[in-house]
């Protein structure tokens, strides 16, 4: 399914490969986007996510921690798919999850968008706190392994 998809003034052009798979695989710009939707979404609610721009560089609030520096293995990242505010983080550091675990709740628009995890793994590091406004591209936690 090809959607046009209008963001703050910018079009879109927005591929969802299967509503009904898990998770949801959306081409933006020819860059691919895993999509978690909550199980009670309905199809609609998956296209927002997917209207996500090319990452910006992080900025974080002053209650956050600092991104580390030098190269980093991108798979051991949880970035924001989308602007917006956390709502919700339900993980702690050090805690094991499994893949498609909802690892923190990120409201954008007034819609709340899970974050889920992409893979099973272990939480090193929480790099946001509730309340935060994060931007697209933006790391909130780290894998450790």
């Amino acid at each position: 399914m090809k959607l046009n998809v209008k963001v703050n003034n910018l079009s879109y052009e927005v591929e969802i490969k299967d509503l009904n798979a898990r998770p949801v695989i959306a081409v933006v710009g020819g860059e691919t986007f895993e999509v978690w939707p909550e199980k009670e979404a309905r199809p609609a609610a998956v296209e927002t996510p997917a209207v996500a721009p090319a990452p910006a560089p992080a900025a974080a609030a002053p209650a956050s921690r600092p991104a580390a520096t030098g190269s980093v293995d991108k798979t051991k990242l949880v970035t924001a798919p989308i602007p917006g505010v956390i709502v919700t983080i339900n993980v702690k550091e050090g805690e094991m999850v499994a893949a498609g675990k909802e690892l923190c709740v990120l409201e954008a628009m007034k819609m709340k968008n899970s974050i889920r995890a992409a893979r099973a793994g272990t939480i090193a590091v929480i790099r946001v706190v509730v309340s935060e406004k994060v931007k697209n591209g933006q790391v909130l936690m780290e894998y450790g392994d």
